[in-house]
């Protein structure tokens, strides 16, 4: 997708989920009866507004920053409150129900992540088998002897239906170990165990493709190089590529299955080249800009095509996820549980330092990630949707002065000492909520900029 498209997909992504953890906050307020004075989404200049009528006459406003967005409640340390209304005050109200309408935001957030993976579910969608290629040589797939063609059924006791479980399982793993068991069924149907030694590959810490970096790469079956589908906005799409074409060199170099083709493309990350294919018997030629993705902690090329594979192969490659209305529930609550997990886990990791800092990711890299998904489909966006969601819940819940989690210890201080936080220390507490943010996202901005120049 063009960096435009990145753009405004990570602008709909941020308004989406900012509007829903800000609806959180507004509808529970109402429940408690706190006047809301104003919902906006976005910070800044107000564009639009629109005045709520009686009894609580909230106003409406759509705002020119869409990054964010806030509820403001009537409270005294803030304006000055009529005296008829100061029990409908936010600073007046019980520890229970401030504490309430603090959670009520990531609490929306997690609710959403279960509603979209309940839509994934009941729409359905289609995954790849987890079935391995060729370990590459010193990974640690290579050196537990897992082989191709082999399926990988569960890492470290976890079910892994498809290739996000199975990177998901490894994480929650951890990188300190050098035994993870592995269980696979070959290509026969047979039953093989391997073990993982994710202790020997340092990168697995630091890189973003697990799964690469592992040794555990996709199946690529011995396909002719024939293009099944062009990805949008892709240098397949520059080069004039359709579904159909047949690739024949690149740079001069003959291609003769899909798996050189790759190799060919893979050799040259952002490099212009020149592409021979076929075309109803036609040979053309055009010189096209590769792309540039990281895999296994390196910059390969990428050209944005995908194979025509045979329905013999789709059977066995291919996995479709759906559930009914009713058992999708399921699927999203143990998803949104599971991935909120998983999410903690890599937090806890980086604060003790088994896992890079490296991982942490700025408002560049979700862009990214929001292009490519929505350049994908609607499912595919409303997975991203469903997993942003649940990271913006988690660190709006951190312990840290000026978010929810910052707020509800203070609150617990409230409750156990019986009296609530003095101004000054919060104001103090603010300030270092604000030095610690602001450091936070300076690494997560100079972690994507790393990404960009080094890829």
């Amino acid at each position: 997708m063009t960096i435009l498209g990145s753009v405004l997909a990570f602008v709909v992504a941020i308004s989406i989920l900012v509007a829903v953890h800000e609806t959180g906050h507004f509808l529970v307020a109402r429940w408690c009866n706190i006047r809301v004075r104003r919902f906006s989404l976005g910070f800044g200049k107000i564009l639009l507004s629109r005045q709520g009528g009686a009894p609580d006459e909230t106003e409406y406003c759509l705002s020119a920053i869409p990054l964010g967005g806030y509820v403001q409640m009537l409270d005294e340390r803030e304006v000055e409150v009529d005296p008829a209304e100061a029990h409908r005050a936010f600073n007046n109200r019980p520890l229970y129900q401030r504490a309430a309408v603090v959670a009520a935001g990531p609490a929306a957030n997690f609710l959403f992540a279960v509603v979209a993976f309940w839509v994934v579910a009941v729409v359905g969608v289609t995954e790849m088998r987890p079935i391995v290629d060729e370990p590459p040589p010193d990974t640690p797939a290579a050196e537990a002897g897992i082989e191709r063609g082999q399926e990988v059924v569960a890492v470290d006791g976890q079910e892994t239906p498809t290739w996000q479980r199975v990177a998901m399982a490894l994480m929650d793993a951890g990188f300190d170990r050098d035994a993870v068991p592995v269980r696979l069924r070959g290509e026969g149907g047979q039953a093989v165990t391997a073990t993982l030694n994710l202790r020997a590959q340092p990168q697995l810490k630091e890189t973003t493709d697990v799964l690469a970096t592992a040794g555990l790469v996709a199946y690529a079956p011995e396909l002719p190089p024939v293009v099944g589908q062009v990805a949008a906005d892709s240098a397949a799409v520059a080069a004039g590529l359709e579904p159909g074409d047949r690739l024949l060199a690149i740079n001069g170099e003959r291609v003769a299955s899909w798996p050189e083709l790759v190799e060919r493309v893979e050799r040259h990350p952002g490099e212009t080249v020149t592409l021979a294919f076929e075309r109803d018997g036609e040979r053309r030629e055009a010189r096209v800009a590769l792309g540039t993705q990281e895999r296994g902690g390196q910059a390969v090329g990428l050209l944005g095509v995908g194979p025509r594979i045979p329905e013999s192969y789709q059977a066995r490659m291919e996995r479709e996820v759906r559930h009914g209305p009713v058992a999708a529930i399921g699927y999203g609550v143990e998803r949104t549980w599971d991935t909120t997990a998983l999410t903690v886990k890599v937090l806890v990791r980086m604060a003790t330092g088994e896992a890079s800092l490296k991982n942490i990711g700025g408002p560049v890299t979700i862009g990214q990630f929001a292009g490519d998904t929505a350049s994908m489909g609607v499912i595919p966006f409303v997975t991203f949707l469903a997993i942003i969601s649940i990271s913006l819940g988690i660190i709006n819940l951190l312990p840290i002065p000026i978010l929810d989690g910052g707020h509800l210890l203070y609150f617990l201080s409230e409750a156990v000492t019986g009296h609530a936080v003095s101004e000054r220390t919060q104001a103090i507490g603010q300030q270092v909520g604000i030095v610690v943010l602001l450091g936070l996202m300076a690494l997560a901005f100079y972690n994507d900029f790393e990404r960009l120049l080094g890829g």
